[in-house]
């Protein structure tokens, strides 16, 4: 692979980025990151990358608002630097769930980081399994390609061969992707049919629509934050009779109760990629974290190869 650089925008990165490096071979760039006394950011490349395709991953661990402003300095710094293409890897995407105005008077903050990307020079992002597909639109100078972690969990089951399965969407919005699921498996679907506790606007399982009775019952979504309605189902689940509930989410944010909620439920294993590390306080028995590293790595030799990534997104694991 020519002229390419790859570079961690902080060191919650690191470990991601790699990964990436490791597995094409390549050196991780060098750079220099520190925090001045008045809380200012300063960021300095300490190679060349002029006229060359650089990537900067990104870790969006808390808090957040830092992570942004590490990310924006770090795509000026490289700009600033002559660099040919600035690549943004975010495996897991800012703001993600600000993604429409659905109140009055309210921002849409992830088009608004996508402007902000833009403006700042990023030349491409790369991220995977967005909340709502239609953020990938949101950026209209540059391109996003938008990777998914489908066929990793699928492989995952693939290896672990449960027998009896069934595939559980927790709402009528997620049955799509259950359905698909259920054909990848060749296996029943059923559905959580949820209700509201009044104006708290909690979930609250009620029934299951089809038979989950003695069968392993596994839930797809995209992420788990607080775990709050993924754990109800699960105890819904149990109550209607299935012999074990596996879950399974492409970005674990896992923030407030969510590790005790986890550690309290019925749950048999909570499987999440590493979009988003996994710090050593939150690890459990029961999660267990598969890598999608090498799925972003191979996308970045594509893309340095001029390569399409049609083939590779349906098929890679």
């Amino acid at each position: 692979m020519e002229n390419i650089k790859i570079f961690a925008c902080s060191e919650y990165a690191e470990p991601f980025t790699k990964e990436i490096c490791d597995y094409l071979d390549l050196p991780m760039g060098k750079i220099n990151r520190m925090k001045f006394k008045n809380d200012n950011n300063f960021v300095q490349v300490l190679e060349t990358v002029r006229e060359q395709d650089v990537y900067l991953v990104q870790s969006n661990t808390p808090p957040v608002n830092e992570r942004i402003m590490e990310l924006l300095i770090t795509i000026d710094a490289v700009k600033r630097a002559s660099a040919k293409n600035i690549n943004v890897v975010l495996p897991y995407y800012i703001y993600s769930r600000s993604d429409k105005k659905d109140q009055p008077r309210v921002p849409i903050t992830a088009k608004l980081m996508a402007e902000i990307i833009e403006a700042a020079g990023a030349t491409r992002v790369i991220t995977c399994d967005l909340h709502n597909p239609a953020i990938q639109a949101y950026f209209d100078k540059i391109n996003c390609d938008r990777l998914s972690a489908e066929r990793l969990l699928e492989k995952y089951f693939e290896d672990k061969k449960l027998d009896n399965k069934v595939i559980v969407a927790t709402d009528a919005g997620s049955s799509k992707k259950a359905y698909k699921y259920s054909e990848f498996f060749n296996c029943p679907i059923a559905m959580l049919d949820k209700r509201r506790d009044g104006n708290n606007d909690k979930a609250i399982g009620t029934t299951i629509i089809g038979d989950v009775k003695g069968k392993n019952a596994i839930i797809f979504d995209d992420e788990i934050d607080t775990a709050g309605s993924m754990m109800e189902t699960v105890r819904v689940l149990k109550e209607f009779g299935a012999e074990a509930v596996y879950a399974a989410c492409t970005h674990g944010v896992l923030s407030g109760p969510a590790i005790e909620r986890i550690e309290n439920s019925p749950i048999e294993e909570l499987i999440i990629t590493n979009t988003i590390p996994l710090p050593k306080e939150k690890e459990s028995k029961k999660i267990k974290v598969v890598s999608i590293a090498p799925l972003f790595a191979e996308t970045i030799r594509r893309l340095n190869e001029k390569r399409p990534l049609g083939e590779l997104l349906k098929n890679f694991v």
